[in-house]
């Protein structure tokens, strides 16, 4: 019994192909999303130090931290 995710020969390099590009793609976007979130939470964390900019920078240190939560999981 064939299942439907079943690559005809002919296609598997192809296939492989395409399967290497997307890890490589969700690799780099993972990389790149969590040093996006390690670096606006070091700037929201630099920017509440000042007492009059906490308004900014406590909700840009939380959304790098939500973009480093995401990287991770």
């Amino acid at each position: 019994m064939a299942s439907h995710r079943d690559v005809p020969i002919l296609l598997w390099p192809f296939y492989a192909i395409w399967r290497l590009l997307t890890f490589v793609v969700q690799v780099i976007g993972r990389l790149f999303c969590g040093v996006l979130g390690l670096g606006l939470m070091v700037a929201g964390v630099a920017i509440s130090i000042t007492v009059l900019a906490a308004p900014v920078g406590i909700p840009l240190a939380a959304i790098g931290f939500l973009l480093l939560v995401r990287a991770i999981f």
